[in-house]
């Protein structure tokens, strides 16, 4: 099988060296989201949890765009960078994800432009 890459134009990338997505088969492999309002072009106001809500936002347009949705997800990978606020980030996390899909979360010191948060997820394209 032969990757076939996803692009979403109201949602540009970061750079041009990655798909936002990409099918392969019955799977849809979402590159990470960092919480980055694509009208503005830049972060949601609010801190760690507005960036979350952002991101998850920006995966949900991408996977619609893909013919796939939010309930399809079977694993996500959260980058943060304060587990402290685990607690509201599974609050939001719980309001997109009812069906518990498998989940990593990671705290980490620093990610990429400064964001606070970084999420990928994987779900089936059918």
């Amino acid at each position: 099988m032969i990757p076939i890459p996803i692009a979403v134009a109201a949602i540009p990338p970061g750079n041009q060296t990655y798909s936002q997505a990409v099918r392969l088969g019955d799977l849809l492999f979402v590159s990470g989201q960092l919480g980055v309002d694509p009208g503005t072009g830049l972060f949601a106001v609010g801190g760690q949890v507005a960036e979350y809500r952002q991101a998850l936002e920006n995966i949900k347009t991408i996977l619609e765009a893909a013919g796939s949705s939010l309930a399809q997800v079977a694993k996500t990978t959260v980058y943060m960078t304060d587990v402290d606020e685990l607690g509201a980030l599974n609050e939001v996390y719980g309001a997109y994800f009812p069906h518990a899909p498998a989940k990593t979360g990671v705290e980490v010191k620093r990610l990429s432009a400064g964001a606070r948060i970084e999420i990928e997820v994987i779900a089936s394209a059918v």
